[in-house]
């Protein structure tokens, strides 16, 4: 991709996606200080709530927690909360904000260009923060513009660590040429998804230097490479291994130089063992991983970031559904496993290309409720996945501490109607549980 192409583009993207936009409401003009009186705090940590207490927000930032908490300005926002619970804001560490929006048909629509798609997304981010979930990880896609405009105020929708356009070998993973398309390197043509930032295929160490090194500059926070088959992809059969030892290790090698990490999509143990040889610090998926993988990772420290998905829905092309069938039966004994063996856990949605998921991202989280506690799944979603957040080290894009509700922390907020750590199916319905969500200090649901 030119930097020609990607200016207009981007450019092209910005102008649709602010005329298409919804008002920003109250997000855009925040309260000098927000006072949440008589709340329990769950403060991200802990396994049991607070005596009933106040929090002053000043600024983006938690500034008192304390019965003796008092707002400084006449001009406070004061919101009582009724006895009812004060809690992080939300955090999903598998998400592609580009495609989440976006059924097959659309993808391959003619007249699919990555104005529409970030419009479709600007939406759907809306829709993301209003569930609840105030920072996401972005494992995949084109989100540098969409997140910009979040940034900016110009888009609602939660923070974002953006990865870039996915990482594939030939055939690989990221692959999404159609059959019509040849490789760029013996056409001199990029395929469809590489113009509109979606995957970046490249092959041998050099390639993937580039590769890594165009999405760091272009603002990545880490980077995702695929390093083994997949359930949603057209040519890579589930069971096969992607990237030598070499081209893993490049990707690890750049990302290091920038000191940030590399994430890998990978489900079973011969293409986990080889990336966590390369460096890798998180593995996306794992679904079919044994146990003695399990304690290596473990042992090494290495994030497993996982999902609990749904064995099938009416969107998915039949072939899909028989391929992912390993895949969502080795869910079920891959997170009691690595929760009793020690391995540092993250949760994620991955929903793609199928829309009416987007909903349900609240009511993923209680999937997980065999294998955890109410307190559990809570850290889980909130002071969990913000420490894996934080291995993006300087790469970080925003400043401050989240997933906790303690002095001095970002202010990412949501106030629960009840006590989600006796009823966690509160969390499930956010239109009718959560009264006040906060995103940086500011209102963006709430009185």
């Amino acid at each position: 991709m030119t930097m020609t192409y990607l200016r207009r583009a981007l450019a092209a993207v910005t102008a649709f996606v602010l005329a298409s936009a919804a008002p920003l409401a109250a997000q855009d003009t925040p309260a000098p200080e927000v006072v949440f009186t008589n709340v329990r705090v769950f403060d991200g940590t802990a396994d049991t709530l607070s005596a009933p207490t106040t929090v002053v927000v000043r600024g983006n930032l938690i500034a008192a927690i304390g019965s003796d908490a008092a707002p400084t300005s006449p001009e406070a926002t004061v919101i009582d909360g009724t006895g009812h619970t004060l809690m992080p804001g939300m955090i999903d560490n598998h998400v592609h904000m580009m495609f989440n929006s976006l059924s097959p048909a659309q993808m391959a629509a003619p007249d699919m260009g990555l104005e529409k798609v970030m419009a479709l997304s600007a939406e759907q981010s809306r829709a993301m923060l209003l569930r609840g979930f105030t920072a996401v990880r972005d494992v995949g896609g084109p989100s540098f513009q969409l997140k910009r405009l979040i940034d900016s105020s110009r888009v609602m929708g939660p923070r974002i660590w953006p990865s870039g356009p996915m990482i594939s070998q030939t055939s690989g993973h990221a692959d999404l040429r159609g059959p019509d398309e040849p490789s760029r390197r013996f056409s001199g043509k990029m395929s469809k998804a590489e113009e509109i930032w979606a995957s970046v295929v490249a092959d041998g160490r050099d390639e993937v230097l580039t590769a890594v090194r165009e999405n760091l500059r272009l603002g990545a926070s880490q980077i995702k490479i695929a390093a083994g088959g997949g359930t949603s992809s057209e040519y890579d059969p589930l069971d096969v291994t992607q990237y030598t030892l070499d081209e893993m290790k490049a990707a690890v090698d750049a990302a290091s130089d920038w000191n940030t990490y590399v994430t890998v999509h990978a489900y079973h143990p011969k293409s986990v063992r080889r990336a966590i040889e390369a460096g890798v610090k998180v593995i996306e998926h794992g679904n079919l991983l044994d146990e003695d993988t399990l304690r290596l990772m473990a042992e090494k420290g290495i994030w497993l970031s996982g999902q609990m998905l749904v064995d099938s829905t009416e969107a998915m092309d039949p072939k899909r559904r028989e391929k992912r069938k390993p895949v969502i039966e080795g869910q079920k004994i891959v997170w009691p496993m690595a929760k009793r063996l020690g391995v540092k856990l993250a949760w994620g949605t991955d929903f793609l290309f199928e829309p009416d998921l987007n909903a349900q991202q609240n009511a993923y989280i209680l999937r997980l409720k065999p294998y955890f506690t109410s307190s559990e799944l809570l850290k889980l979603v909130t002071s969990g996945n913000a420490e894996l957040l934080a291995l993006s080290g300087p790469r970080t894009p925003y400043e401050g501490r989240l997933g906790v509700v303690e002095q001095g922390a970002l202010a990412d907020l949501i106030l629960v109607r009840g006590d989600p750590l006796a009823d966690i199916d509160l969390i499930g319905d956010p239109a009718g549980n959560f009264t006040v969500i906060m995103k940086d200090g500011k209102l963006v649901k709430g009185p």
